[in-house]
């Protein structure tokens, strides 16, 4: 027959609407390519339209996390970014860099209790 691919026809049947998803499941699959704050903003902002404001329908509905969609409404609201304990501590500086003499009076101190080659003998011998 003209028109088939492999026995299915080129179009579709007549009268017949092909199926979409739920929108619950665009939701998740919007929120699933999001990251970080911008992903609890997203949540937050679905939980506000669609679940009025309530983490806990919003994890059992969109099967999103309520404790993250707790924190997205808290920063939507105070407008204060959240940052996790990697974003917030990489890049820092040790502590010995910005206080060099501290630093090197804890060496000193170290060094005149340290032995540099222990002869490793007891008294039993």
């Amino acid at each position: 027959m003209e028109g088939e691919v492999m026995g299915m026809p080129a179009a579709p049947l007549e009268g017949h609407q092909p199926r979409s998803p739920s929108p619950i499941a665009d939701l998740r699959l919007a929120a699933s390519t999001l990251t970080g704050a911008n992903r609890r903003a997203f949540e937050a902002e679905m939980t506000v339209q669609y679940g009025a404001g309530n983490p806990l329908l919003a994890e059992t509905t969109g099967g999103w996390g309520r404790h993250r969609v707790a924190v997205g409404l808290a920063e939507r609201r105070t407008g204060i970014r959240c940052l996790g304990a990697q974003a917030a501590f990489s890049g820092r500086k040790r502590w010995a860099e910005p206080s060099p003499e501290v630093a090197a009076a804890l060496e000193r101190l170290a060094a005149a209790h340290a032995q540099p080659d222990p002869p490793f003998r007891t008294t039993l011998a």
